[in-house]
């Protein structure tokens, strides 16, 4: 037999309030109960209350003002992203291989990425990618403008797809890896490498290759990868 396990009320407290925002007792914009309200409705001490509201405030489900009640949000892709951020910038951290983890998973995901986005290419996406293409283009002799142009090219690409799950996906990889990013662009030759591989990547996708695309994006991130495992080790002399 099995043992029945006990769970804290905060945990019962939790489970019944994402159901109520699920089955829209409480939409987006809207308020919760006040505290005491809550506790009268669950039977249930002030800790648990709070502990549940804690929660759902960590899942980007509400959020808490001081002296104002908990109020509903519509979780979005920078939401889900803030909410798991820090995790994952401790675990890049302490994880000897955490970094060259994301960097083969990133190599992974927006491979087919390119693919997708090229298949589902419109005449304004195209237009946005040529923009940021530019905007590399204009950024280059300044780091910081630099990166932040190379994070919005491939961030457009996502956003190509259509897809508000990838593009989250994609936006939280390069945040991740956007502290690591400057030291990438500041090598010698790094930008002109990464300009001309952006234009290879968006000529590929404007004329519908998606296996070009592909290749483009693989051989791009690839040598991304190996520049920054030399840089790391020390062997790129400024």
């Amino acid at each position: 037999m099995e043992a029945i396990v006990r769970r804290k009320l905060s945990h019962e407290v939790l489970d019944r309030l994402i159901g109520a925002i699920e089955a829209g007792e409480y939409e987006p914009g809207t308020q919760l109960p006040s505290e005491r309200e809550l506790m009268a409705r669950f039977g249930v001490g002030r800790p648990a209350i709070r502990e549940a509201m804690q929660s759902l405030q960590q899942m980007g489900l509400i959020r808490i003002n001081h002296g104002e009640r908990a109020r509903v949000i519509l979780p979005t892709p920078e939401t889900i992203i803030d909410q798991i951020s820090g995790a994952m910038l401790q675990l890049l951290s302490s994880n000897p291989r955490g970094l060259q983890d994301l960097k083969e998973a990133r190599v992974f995901f927006e491979v087919g990425l390119a693919r997708v986005a090229t298949q589902r290419a419109t005449r304004d996406g195209l237009e946005q990618l040529r923009r940021a293409l530019i905007a590399c283009q204009d950024a280059r002799g300044d780091v910081a403008r630099f990166v932040a142009a190379d994070m919005a090219f491939h961030r457009q690409i996502a956003a190509m797809s259509g897809n508000l799950l990838i593009a989250a996906i994609s936006q939280g990889m390069l945040e991740w890896l956007s502290r690591f990013k400057r030291e990438l662009v500041s090598a010698r030759g790094a930008e002109r490498l990464t300009l001309e591989e952006h234009e290879r990547i968006y000529k590929a996708i404007a004329a519908g290759d998606a296996d070009a695309a592909a290749k483009a994006m693989s051989d791009h991130l690839t040598r991304a990868n190996s520049l920054y495992s030399v840089l790391a080790l020390g062997a790129v002399e400024d």
